[in-house]
Formats: structure tokens, C-alpha cells, sequence
């Protein structure tokens, strides 16, 4: 009788035992499982070829995609002006949403009184501001005649040409052309202009219109445990940026109707209108805005009659005052609490990058981290 546990090392039929070490086949080997050769020794990550070809192809990576962002820099500028501009008018479509309308209800109420604005201010304002500036153009030689004859003025201009010089650039009828590269050009900077208006003003509907649902998408990237949490702050961030951005339209619309009517009372008053608009575009601008208005609007004072220009100088120095310590603070209480060296910090690093626009919205984006940095930052190295 034989065996049965027959011979040693194998089961069954012959089979393998599996008690048996298992041999690797020698590398490049064609086994049953490795018809095309067995695997050999992976790569050595610390290999120097193998470090310089992974952070060459991340450096090469990261300039592809920076000029990239480069490439497509204006478009993005685009949509964060819109994004603001969506934020400045939702406080307008929350108000009404408080009051029991829907939200698509109260998104088109907005919309529609917006764009009556601007429709109403083209059609009645545009064609007098174009009048008077005009004149301004017409009236300029003069103005500068007149201060051509102050001792100082004229010794700057002996040395530097100054006056000689401006009078040749208001003058020349193709200054436009020059500005802008010739007639090719100014036509191509009036349809770039209008196409980007166009952009904005579609996409901050879209904007508007979705907002809740925008924002909300990006909240639910974050984890579920701190989603709650990145959605206050997140909301808070929103609100402030809209809170900013109305309020700064607030303080322009104060600036310039003020200097209407104070315009109007002053022998350049049939510059008014023209004068008033430049302060109030000025004054959105942060920091230098509001001076820049009152410099020019004081020089053609000056330049018009002596006693408009010392009262030019004396209402833009009292009413900035007003607007500094009463208009502006109770305007952006709610929106925007920073510190002075901030504000004029951000706007300085804003405007260096991205000019104007970067200087409007630096502000917000720098009380928008300030806060995530108060309530994060902060809290967390409090609990440590």
C-alpha cells in the first residue's frame, strides 16, 4: 500500500506545494505569467537624472501655464471687474428679496433700473459733458496764454518748453491720432473699448443672476466638516466686496453733485457739468482720485478768473475734509475696516500691478484677507 501523502513538495495531481518558496525568475526571464520577460529593478527616485528630469518637467510646466495666464490676463481682469461690479449690485437684489420678491424677480428689477441709469445718463449727459469739453479744448490756448504770463511760469517754460508744448498738444487737431497710433488705431481702441463694456456688462448679469449658485459650488469644495464655516466666511467676503463697491459709488455720486452745485455758482459755470463728471470719475479711485479732480478743476479756475481759483482751492479742501471724517467712514463702516497703512499699502501694490482697476480693488481684496486672516489664522495659532 502506498503513501498517501505521496511525494514531498507536491499536493493532488502534481501540483505545487504551497508550502514551497517561491523563486523569482531572473530578470528579463519568459515565464507563464511573464510572457514578455519579468520586471527589473524599479528606478532609483534619488537617482540625479531622475530629480533633474522631474523638476525640469515641473519648471517647464510652470512657465507653460504662467504664460498662460499671461495670455489670457485681460479676459480674466474682465471677469473679476464684473464679478465686483455683480457683488456691488447684490446688496440692491437682497434688499428687494427682503422685501418679498423672488430672487429672479428682484435680480431683473435691478437690472433693469441699472441699465435705465446708464441709458438715461448717455442720452441726457453724455451729449453736454461732450459740449463742454469741447469748449474746455477750445478754451485751452487761452488758459494757458494767461498762466504763460506768471514770472515762475515763464521761467519754467524758458527752461523746459512746458507751455510751448502743451499749447502744440490741445492745439493740434490729430493729438487723438497721435495718442492712439493714427486713425487705425483710435477706431481699434473705441471697438476694443465697447467689446470689453460688453463682456462686463454680460457677465455681471450672469453674475448677478447666479450668484448664490456660483459661490455655493465653490463652498461645497471644501471639506463637509468646515463647510459651514467656509460658507459664513465666505458670504461675509462677498458682502463686504459689495458693500465697498456700492459705497465707493456713493461717495463719487456725493462728489460730484457737490462740486455741480458749487460749480455752478462760479464763473466756469458753463463747464459744470463736464467738471462735475471728471471729479466724480476721479474720485472712485482711491488715495490720489479726489485730488487729482480738485487739481485740475482748481487750475482751470485759476487760469479762468483769480478769485474762482482760491475758491476752488478752499471748497475742495474743506469738502475733503467732509468726505474723509463724514461721508467716506459712515458710507464704508460696514463694508470696509482697515487701517489706514493698509489701505494705502494695498492701493499702492494694486494700482502697481494692475493700474486703476487694481487700485479699486485692492481694497476689498485687502479687508477680504484681512478677515480670513482674523478668523482663521488668528483663532487657530489661539488654540495652540
Amino acid at each position: 500500500m502506498s503513501d498517501s501523502s505521496g511525494t514531498v513538495g507536491q499536493t493532488g495531481r502534481g501540483g505545487t506545494d504551497p508550502a514551497a518558496p517561491v523563486v523569482d525568475p531572473a530578470p528579463g526571464a519568459v515565464t507563464e505569467h511573464a510572457p514578455y520577460g519579468a520586471q527589473g529593478e524599479p528606478f532609483d527616485r534619488r537617482s540625479p537624472f531622475f530629480f533633474g528630469f522631474v523638476a525640469g518637467l515641473g519648471a517647464l510646466t510652470a512657465i507653460w501655464l504662467f504664460q498662460a495666464l499671461l495670455g489670457v490676463g485681460s479676459v480674466l481682469l474682465l471677469v473679476v471687474v464684473a464679478f465686483f461690479l455683480a457683488a456691488g449690485l447684490n446688496p440692491s437684489v437682497e434688499f428687494l428679496e427682503r422685501r418679498g420678491l423672488r430672487r429672479s424677480l428682484s435680480v431683473s428689477v435691478v437690472i433693469a433700473v441699472a441699465l435705465g441709469a446708464v441709458g438715461l445718463f448717455l442720452v441726457a449727459i453724455v451729449p453736454v459733458i461732450t459740449d463742454q469739453v469741447s469748449s474746455i479744448s477750445d478754451n485751452a490756448p487761452r488758459w494757458l496764454d494767461q498762466l504763460e504770463r506768471n514770472d515762475r511760469i515763464q521761467e519754467l517754460n524758458r527752461e523746459y518748453e512746458v507751455i510751448d508744448r502743451l499749447k502744440h498738444f490741445v492745439s493740434d487737431g490729430d493729438f487723438l491720432s497721435t495718442l492712439f497710433g493714427g486713425a487705425l488705431g483710435v477706431g481699434l481702441k473705441i471697438l476694443s473699448a465697447f467689446f470689453s463694456l460688453f463682456v462686463i456688462v454680460v457677465l455681471t448679469l450672469y453674475f448677478l443672476a447666479s450668484l448664490r449658485t456660483t459661490t455655493h459650488a465653490f463652498y461645497n469644495l471644501a471639506p463637509a466638516s468646515r463647510r459651514d464655516r467656509v460658507t459664513l466666511l465666505g458670504d461675509k467676503v462677498i458682502a463686504n466686496i459689495g458693500g465697498y463697491v456700492s459705497g465707493a459709488f456713493v461717495v463719487a455720486l456725493c462728489a460730484g453733485l457737490s462740486s455741480l452745485i458749487f460749480l455752478s455758482l462760479t464763473e466756469i459755470g458753463q463747464y459744470a457739468v463736464a467738471l462735475a463728471f471728471v471729479v466724480a470719475l476721479l474720485d472712485v479711485i482711491p488715495m490720489v482720485g479726489a485730488t487729482i479732480g480738485a487739481v485740475i478743476v482748481s487750475a482751470i479756475g485759476f487760469a479762468t478768473d483769480i478769485k474762482t481759483g482760491i475758491a476752488c482751492v478752499i471748497f475742495y479742501v474743506v469738502y475733503q475734509q467732509v468726505e474723509n471724517y463724514v461721508i467716506y467712514p459712515r458710507v464704508m463702516s460696514k463694508s470696509v475696516d482697515l487701517p489706514g497703512a493698509v489701505i494705502v499699502i494695498a492701493a499702492l501694490i494694486g494700482g502697481s500691478l494692475l493700474g486703476v482697476v487694481g487700485a479699486l480693488l485692492a481694497i476689498p481684496a485687502a479687508s477680504a484677507l484681512l478677515l480670513i486672516i482674523r478668523e482663521v489664522v488668528v483663532k487657530r495659532q489661539d488654540t495652540r
